[in-house]
């Protein structure tokens, strides 16, 4: 492999050998962004671990904290907001009071619902873990020149709104 190709070259190659009866090109796309993708994810734990989280509790952490005073949620609302179930909201929730930084309580509003809210120890824990994960995010961009950032969140963007996500 020289500079300008890479494994997904080498595979598309492969199958232009193989199978000249199928365009493998769409691979060209799909297969760097799984790589990137799997890359990205890793180097994102690795910051979120340094606080104690993983990414299903950083992103309730988050929620929560984007929600604004009083920093509290039902578990439906979380569940729309980190776009998981609420099974897995609930899940994430127990780890989260187990470590003190969020806390279940009743609703004022209906009795039988339950609100989520952050701790004061959830508060520093998310508002540190928010600015290295944004550091760490700005790294991970740093290879991009402004204008091709730019040009992949519109292309991201508009693929993304193309398959409904």
């Amino acid at each position: 492999m020289d500079a300008m190709t890479d494994h997904v070259d080498e595979l598309v190659a492969q199958w232009a050998a193989e199978r000249p009866d199928v365009d493998a090109s769409p691979m060209q796309i799909i297969g760097r962004m799984s790589r990137i993708v799997d890359r990205l994810e890793a180097e994102l734990l690795a910051v979120f671990r340094r606080y104690g989280l993983g990414e299903g509790e950083f992103d309730i952490l988050a929620a929560l904290r984007r929600s604004g005073e009083p920093f509290a949620c039902a578990p439906g609302e979380l569940a729309r907001h980190t776009m998981v179930t609420t099974g897995a909201v609930t899940k994430r929730v127990d780890r989260l009071v187990a470590s003190g930084l969020v806390s279940r309580s009743a609703s004022d509003d209906d009795g039988r619902g339950r609100v989520v809210s952050l701790t004061p120890a959830g508060r520093r824990v998310i508002d540190e873990a928010l600015v290295a994960h944004v550091e760490n995010e700005e790294r991970l961009l740093s290879a991009l020149r402004p204008a091709d950032r730019r040009a992949l969140e519109a292309l991201l963007r508009n693929w993304g709104s193309a398959l409904g996500v």
